[in-house]
This record gives C-alpha cells, sequence and structure tokens, in this order.
C-alpha cells in the first residue's frame, strides 16, 4: 500500500509539471494558533471580542462551531491535524517527546504536498518534538522555508530561532522592550509584554506575507503557526489597553464546583482548582482576549497580502489551533487532562473563495484530523488507507448536509504532561452527551450537553444514565481499538 501510494503521489507531481494544471491547484494556507478556545470569535458568538478579520473569514468560507482536537496538549494534537491519524497511533502522546518517529515522517501534510508539485513552507511553531532545552531537531519534513520559533523568549541560540534572529537583526533588545509598557493598576500576571510590532506573532506573519508576495510560480502550502494566544497572558500594550476587564465574564464557575473537582485532584493538569472569584480572573480573560484580537490582526496581514498580490481567489485557507484553555472556567487554567468545552473544542474555518460556499455555519461534529483528508480531497488526491479523518469536502462545497458529519469526536491523553499521575484517559462526545474515561480510575465524567452545556452536572453515576454510560463505553473502546496501530508493513500471508 504504502508502495503504491508513493507512486501515486509521483504520478501526480508528474502531472503537476503542466503550467496550466499548476494553476489550477490552490494555494493553501494553514494558520494556526496555540490554545486559542472555540468561543473567542466575534462572529461566532462572543460578543465581548473583536476578531473582524476572522469574521470576515467566516463570510467568505465555512465556519464549524463544533470542531475537536484530538488530544488537549500540543505536540500530540499537531501530530495529530498534520498527519490525519490519532497521535496514539504513531506513538507521538507527549509533550517533552525524544523525537518524532522518522517512519511517520512521509505522513506529514507537508510531505504529502510536496511530492505533489507545491513549494512548501514553515513559519513559527512547529513543536513535534521537545523543544526544552534544545532546537527541535529537523525532519524531512517537505517544506523548503523553515523559519522556526518558539515560546517568545531567548532559550535558544539566536541564529536558530527565526524570531529572535528578526529581532536583532532590528537592533531590539527583547528583554529590554518586554513588559516595558506596564498597564498601571493591572496584576503583572496579566499585564502587557512587548509592543505589536515586536511580537512573535506579527514576526510570523511578516514573514508569511513576504513568502504570499514573492511571485512563486507553482502552487503552495504554508504553515503559519503563532505562539499566541498561549501563556503567559502578555498582550501588547496597544491591545490590553483597549480592554475592560469589567465588561469581561467571569469563568464557569457552578455550585459544588470545589468539591466536585476534588475528586479528579491526582489526574494530570497544569493547575490547581481554585474559585474564579478570588483572583483577578477577568483580567486574566480580558488580557486573554487581547491576544486573540492581536492574533486577530495579524492574520488579516495575511489576508491583506493574499488580496493585494491577487492570490485570495484561489487560495484554501485553513484555520485553527490545537487546542483550548482552560480560563478559570471550573476552577483551571492552562491545560491538562481534562475535556472541557473550552479546552478541547476549537476553531476550524475553511476559505476558498473560487470553490467554496460562503456564510455557512456548519454545526456537525468534526476532527482536526479531517484537515489532512479534505486538503487531499480538494486537490484530488487519493487519501492514504492510514488516515483516520473524514473528508469535509462535500460539505464545504455544498454537496453534503453542513449540520451532519461524524456520529460522534474522540479526543486522548496519554501521559502527555511529565505529572505525577501520568494520566491516560480518552473522551468521546456526540450530538447530546459527553463521556470521559480515565483509566486506570474508578470514575469518570458524563454530561448531558443539551440540558447542560456548562458541565456542572456529572452523571457518571447516575443510575438513570447507566444505559447511555455503558454505550458510550462500547463506542469508545471500538473507536480506541480501530485506530491501534496494526504495525509492520504486511509482506505476505505468513
Amino acid at each position: 500500500m504504502e508502495m503504491n501510494r508513493r507512486r501515486l503521489l509521483q504520478a501526480g507531481a508528474a502531472t503537476m509539471a503542466g503550467p496550466a494544471l499548476q494553476a489550477q491547484r490552490p494555494n493553501i494556507l494553514l494558520f494556526c494558533t496555540d490554545q486559542q478556545r472555540y468561543d473567542t470569535i466575534h462572529a461566532l458568538g462572543n460578543e465581548h471580542i473583536r476578531t473582524p478579520n476572522l469574521d470576515r473569514l467566516a463570510s467568505q468560507g465555512v465556519a464549524f462551531t463544533n470542531a475537536y482536537c484530538q488530544t488537549p496538549i500540543c505536540t500530540a494534537s499537531r501530530a495529530s491535524f498534520l498527519t490525519g491519524c490519532y497521535a496514539s497511533s504513531m506513538h507521538v502522546n507527549r509533550n517533552g517527546n525524544e523525537y518524532f518517529p522518522a517512519q511517520y515522517a512521509p505522513r506529514l501534510i507537508s510531505r504529502i504536498l510536496k511530492a505533489a508539485g507545491y513549494d512548501c513552507g514553515m513559519v513559527g511553531k512547529f513543536h513535534l518534538s521537545s523543544s526544552y532545552k534544545r532546537v527541535e531537531p529537523r525532519l524531512d519534513d517537505g517544506y523548503r522555508l523553515f523559519e522556526w520559533s518558539h515560546a517568545p523568549r531567548q532559550d535558544w541560540p539566536v541564529e536558530q530561532q527565526g524570531y529572535m534572529r528578526w529581532l536583532r537583526d532590528q537592533g531590539i533588545d527583547f528583554k529590554k522592550e518586554y513588559g516595558a509598557r506596564r498597564r498601571p493598576g493591572w496584576p503583572a500576571d496579566f499585564n502587557a509584554g512587548i509592543a505589536a510590532r515586536y511580537h512573535e506573532a506579527h514576526w510570523c506573519t511578516e514573514t508569511a506575507a513576504s513568502w504570499i508576495k514573492g511571485g512563486l510560480q507553482r502552487p503552495w502550502f504554508i504553515t503559519v503557526n503563532t505562539y499566541a494566544p498561549h501563556p503567559p497572558f502578555h498582550p501588547p500594550p496597544e491591545f490590553l489597553e483597549r480592554m475592560d476587564p469589567a465588561r469581561v465574564p467571569l469563568p464557569l464557575w457552578g455550585p459544588g464546583e470545589m468539591e466536585n473537582q476534588a475528586r479528579f485532584a491526582k489526574v494530570d493538569f497544569q493547575s490547581k482548582p481554585r474559585d474564579p472569584n478570588t483572583y483577578p480572573s477577568r483580567h486574566m480573560k480580558a488580557a486573554y482576549y487581547a491576544q486573540n484580537e492581536f492574533v486577530d490582526s495579524c492574520f488579516g496581514r495575511v489576508l491583506d497580502a493574499l488580496e493585494a498580490s491577487g492570490q485570495l481567489e484561489n487560495t484554501l485557507i485553513v484555520y485553527t489551533s490545537d487546542h483550548g484553555e482552560a480560563m478559570g472556567d471550573h476552577g483551571l487554567v492552562h491545560k491538562g487532562c481534562r475535556f472541557y468545552e473550552g479546552l478541547c473544542h476549537v476553531p476550524l474555518m475553511f476559505s476558498w473563495p473560487a470553490r467554496f460556499r460562503k456564510g455557512v455555519r456548519s454545526t456537525a461534529l468534526v476532527e482536526l484530523t479531517d484537515i489532512v483528508p479534505t486538503l487531499l480531497d480538494a486537490l484530488d488526491l487519493q487519501k492514504p488507507d492510514y488516515v483516520h479523518g473524514r473528508s469535509l469536502a462535500n460539505i464545504l462545497s455544498g454537496r453534503a448536509n453542513p449540520g451532519t458529519h461524524r456520529e460522534f469526536v474522540r479526543s486522548e491523553y496519554h501521559d502527555a504532561l511529565d505529572l505525577p499521575d501520568h494520566t491516560h484517559a480518552n473522551m468521546l462526545r456526540n450530538r447530546r452527551y459527553k463521556l470521559v474515561m480515565y483509566h486506570g480510575h474508578a470514575w469518570g465524567e458524563l454530561y448531558d450537553l443539551e440540558k447542560d452545556p456548562a458541565e456542572f452536572a456529572n452523571l457518571w453515576d447516575d443510575p438513570q444514565h447507566r444505559g447511555v454510560r455503558l454505550e458510550l463505553t462500547r463506542q469508545l473502546f471500538d473507536a480506541v481499538m480501530l485506530t491501534t496501530d496494526p504495525g509492520q508493513r504486511r509482506i505476505g500471508p505468513m
């Protein structure tokens, strides 16, 4: 099968040699933020945030309002949506993993598109393996342009981190500029960072815009990966200054929440539960919203570059995030082994003005694994049989009901953070219910999302929902087993 796939892609690349056919293939922009919740876009229902450029994208394409990442942790999620596979099937489950397995590099969408004749570029955070005390090792990833960065700080040699090299070339001292314009009266944890014109997200999108305007002749594919709105919650001062924390709603906090969270105290997470009324949680949320508004402005520069260069009509745009952020909901901040909506429900929008529907809101359940097969379908490339995702192309083109795609979505966590419990867990969410199983523990979570969208009432022990729990457990077990890696390629009957 692998050999047949190679032949197919080689044939596709050969077919692409003709300039007329090349012109018909769209350019592809995959814009991925870091730790952006699903509910951070004005046009999709958040009246407390300003995102004119994402609103513009939503009006030009299809917004999936029920999209879920396959793990609420950076590395595993990125491995998943860049290949269309569950991370566990490739043994890429952890932040801090030593390497991304070389045998799975051909599954990267960049490798596939390069073989199909695309010029490929990557800017920003890649994070398919650990960047702790080292620069992330480069894969045979298919990218010609590879401008790597990670967290916006000076932890890596300047020459090997594109963002810091860019600052140096402008004569900017990062440590001097960071926090130079703090907002008076705001807590230090949720105050201003570096000015917008020197920010990592600005560098990402300026670099991408230069690529787009560079007059490339063949179709291109670029992955733009901003670190923002990932913590620390230190937005540019220009964006923090326009935020009013009094106008931002408190995080979700229900009756008996602290007692409910105590049951999950051992589960891996980056924070311990705190009542949002006991710390400046509105300031935190306002700073997070400011970071999202800044990312929106950066994304707008990329859209403007596409429009100015006459490429917008034939560019397929995908906008998403690797996972969400707890943002104080249920007392939690940051991320870990929980599957609340704020953590695994993410933005996902597609636009291709020449081919896709415009202004559509799809309520279908979709996964980030669906991105790769959708791109392959749009390019008339065969989906390899290892891909777990399902193409969204029929919804995007108007050939399918935008309200239906999957019966359920799944997300997983396998010892992803270096924390004492080394938790393993799986989540299954259908149209009405969400089930979470913490493997090796005697308890879990079950929510009726129709009656309880805020996920306050855990029905795990409710006798009236025993049958629901049993059926969802069966479905979850099947889903996990049916995506298990079968091992080496079969070469004979015995």
